[in-house]
């Protein structure tokens, strides 16, 4: 994990989905936006929910609450699209709530159990021990985006969207 403000400290932008807390490293967020309807793109990946248009920009919209379970995020007045971006790829990731940002100690930032990792859960690059509250769990960006592109190799991902069998000639 790359520390964002010095080698003490840890800068976090935290959200809400389904009820748990979950942390994305700073320097990928550009902006959070109100939710707003996102227009469905056809055929499209199962996790990618489709497309807004944030003042000019066609930006894909991925759903948390899908990559992260098998339910959509909520979308209720708390209700928010981070707009991340990694190696150049902008992309907007729905959220129940944005909480807070946070600087935390490097030394409560540490690698998810050893358990999780050899299971091949990779969508969490490390946990904040928080001295109050449940533990926080720092998304890794890389593999919420390999879920995505597994998710349009493999068919959908999250219930309620069957993929058609191409016609046998």
């Amino acid at each position: 994990m790359s520390p964002a403000l010095d080698d003490a400290r840890v800068e976090l932008a935290c959200f809400e989905v389904h009820g748990q807390q979950y942390g994305i490293e700073v320097q990928h967020i550009r902006e959070i936006v109100r939710a707003q309807t996102v227009t469905p793109l056809p055929r499209a990946p199962g996790l990618i929910e489709g497309v807004i248009d944030l003042r000019g920009a066609i930006v894909p919209v991925v759903d948390a609450g899908r990559v992260l379970g098998d339910r959509p995020s909520s979308e209720g007045p708390r209700a928010r699209i981070a707009i991340l971006e990694l190696d150049g790829l902008v992309f907007g990731l729905r959220v129940d709530a944005a909480a807070d940002v946070v600087a935390v100690a490097a030394g409560d930032v540490g690698e998810p159990p050893p358990l999780v990792a050899h299971a091949g859960y990779e969508v969490v690059r490390a946990v904040v021990r928080r001295a109050e509250g449940l533990p926080t769990l720092v998304l890794s960006i890389e593999h919420l985006l390999e879920r995505v592109y597994r998710s349009a190799l493999g068919g959908r991902e999250h219930p309620g969207q069957e993929r058609e069998e191409p016609a046998e000639p």
